[in-house]
């Protein structure tokens, strides 16, 4: 029962907070606890509140946070709501991703417009009220049975505190309708041989300190825990002995649910809220991709070029939706990463012996710009497949009209401010802006799509709608020249005749896109236009090419 009005929410709250070390995986076992309850025809949503103070990650280098993620809206989030998207198969929006940045912007404002009537502005109750409606506002109209939030750090950072307190005030107004998990580290010792339990006892005695009990464990281990490991946790961190979960190394990330599943994770979770529910679970869509995703008939060589191919979360959703797409083709895609500033010219041939096809990856700035035209260059020269991603498709049109129009001073005026020719422009409506966040075009946009294309026959449709994250853009004043010598916009926005797609249909496979389709690409809704691109690939396998992909393998 509510302390504050008196009665249950149709709406439960679950809360996971992290504890001990980051990088355990808040986001897959979140999105792998909506997997079941949706799974058992719930409806279910997952938010993510990241304690910097960044408005959003949308400014942040890829070295920094890894990718930036972008919804329909048009909100630049932490690359979670990925995971979220992936596993549930619904988009998600501006509401699922908050900030300390963004919270105290908010306040800041209120008080600017006199909204506090004077009273002075603090962290409780203004900042945690302010959280507390930012998680609450997901649950109005009771458009979701469960909002899963998940809170970025571990306890006792202090960017986590306000969080902390949030939560702590929430399960003090409703008791009935709020669940802590707690994920947590239980690591092997080699030198002793064991599992040690301390540094979980530990981050439990610390969320007990700001207040909260946590109602499941969720330990991240490398080995089985025991039966008295179980009891000794449980006794120690005062939760049941049923709802000490397991959470093993998995052979991918696609494995959590199941193994969520076999510890009784969700069961745990609705008893403890008390919500009716019977054993009837539907993951015949997810067992299916599952069944793919680890039974090839083959595999492919893809390279990947880009320039922040150190940190391959640089790139999270383009190698899920690679995932995706190689189940769907019966495939195992093997990633190369091949750095864009270590392609020249002498080297192509070299670097690409043994791929079966080329995506070239999307970001901004100078830096690799010349080793991705040459990558494009060999795969257009040597009818390798290829794909452009945003900035790869940018590349693809400074690539084609340098070396196939003969306008060898092409280029994009984010790299060369003035050029002869440019071929890739700023849009008009990013003339004169001064702020650097939140301004690109952003978000999902519809495009038409010309009958007789190759992606008409991907998509097999005229229409889409993709998500975008740029600035610059084809320029329209070459349009003829380029169709006039091979390269066809066949994407284009029905208001504005931006172009989204570029193809060389003399080419083998050939598609730029200035969108992100990575975006929307999910385990069982794998994106169109990676499928046609593997299945390209798989072609030229089956063409006589051989891969040697176990040595290289991502």
């Amino acid at each position: 029962m509510h302390a504050t009005t008196g009665k249950a929410s149709a709406t439960k709250y679950i809360f996971v907070t992290g504890g001990v070390s980051s990088s355990l995986g808040k986001g897959i076992i979140s999105a792998s606890l909506a997997k079941l309850l949706q799974a058992r025809g719930m409806k279910v949503t997952i938010q993510k509140l990241d304690p910097y103070i960044n408005i959003d990650p949308g400014t942040l280098n890829p070295y920094e946070h890894g990718e930036c993620y972008v919804t329909d809206d048009g909100a630049e989030t932490d690359l979670d709501l990925g995971h979220y998207e992936r596993f549930l198969n619904v988009t998600t929006s501006q509401a699922n991703n908050i900030t300390t940045g963004r919270i105290y912007q908010s306040v800041i404002d209120k008080e600017r417009r006199g909204e506090y009537l004077g009273r002075t502005v603090q962290v409780i109750p203004h900042i945690t009220d302010e959280i507390k409606r930012c998680v609450q506002i997901l649950g109005e109209g009771d458009r979701y049975d469960f909002v899963i939030t998940e809170i970025g750090g571990t306890v006792g950072d202090i960017e986590s505190l306000p969080y902390i307190e949030a939560v702590r005030q929430m399960r003090w107004e409703q008791p009935e309708d709020t669940l802590v998990i707690h994920l947590t580290l239980v690591p092997y010792l080699k030198a002793a041989g064991e599992l040690k339990t301390k540094p979980t006892q530990h981050s439990v005695k610390q969320l007990l300190e700001f207040g909260v009990q946590p109602d499941i464990l969720v330990c991240r281990t490398e080995h089985n825990l025991s039966k008295s490991i179980r009891n000794k946790l449980a006794r120690f961190c005062n939760v049941g002995v049923e709802a000490v979960i397991q959470s093993i190394d998995a052979n991918t990330i696609y494995d959590v649910p199941l193994l969520m599943q076999e510890e009784r994770l969700d069961e745990v979770v609705l008893n403890k809220l008390g919500v009716q529910h019977d054993n009837r679970i539907d993951l015949n869509d997810w067992l299916t991709f599952l069944d793919k995703h680890k039974n090839p008939k083959g595999s492919i060589n893809i390279a990947l070029v880009g320039k922040y191919v150190e940190l391959k979360d640089s790139y999270k959703s383009i190698v899920e939706a690679f995932t995706h797409a190689g189940a769907a083709c019966s495939v195992k895609v093997n990633l190369l990463w091949i750095h864009s500033e270590q392609v020249q010219a002498a080297n192509t041939s070299e670097l690409f012996d043994d791929v079966h096809g080329i995506l070239v990856a999307p970001g901004f700035g100078s830096r690799g710009i010349d080793g991705k035209i040459e990558a494009i260059r060999h795969a257009r020269e040597n009818n390798v497949p290829f794909f452009g991603i945003c900035l790869g498709m940018q590349c693809a049109v400074i690539e084609f009209a340098r070396n196939v129009i003969g306008l060898e001073e092409a280029h994009s005026t984010e790299i060369k401010d003035y050029t002869a020719d440019p071929v890739i422009d700023l849009m008009a409506e990013q003339k004169g802006l001064a702020d650097m966040g939140g301004t690109m075009r952003l978000g999902a946009y519809p495009c038409n799509i010309a009958a007789g294309s190759l992606a008409a026959s991907a998509y097999d449709a005229e229409t889409t709608e993709e998500r975008h994250r740029h600035r610059y853009e084809f320029n329209d004043a070459y349009r003829k020249r380029f169709a006039e010598a091979g390269m066809i916009p066949t994407g284009t926005h029905p208001d504005s005749n931006l172009v989204e797609i570029v193809e060389i249909p003399d080419h083998v496979w050939f598609v730029g896109a200035q969108f992100h389709p990575e975006y929307k690409s999910t385990a069982v809704n794998p994106h169109p236009l990676f499928k046609s691109f593997v299945q390209a690939a798989k072609a030229q396998v089956l063409a006589g090419s051989t891969p040697k992909s176990n040595e290289k393998e991502a």
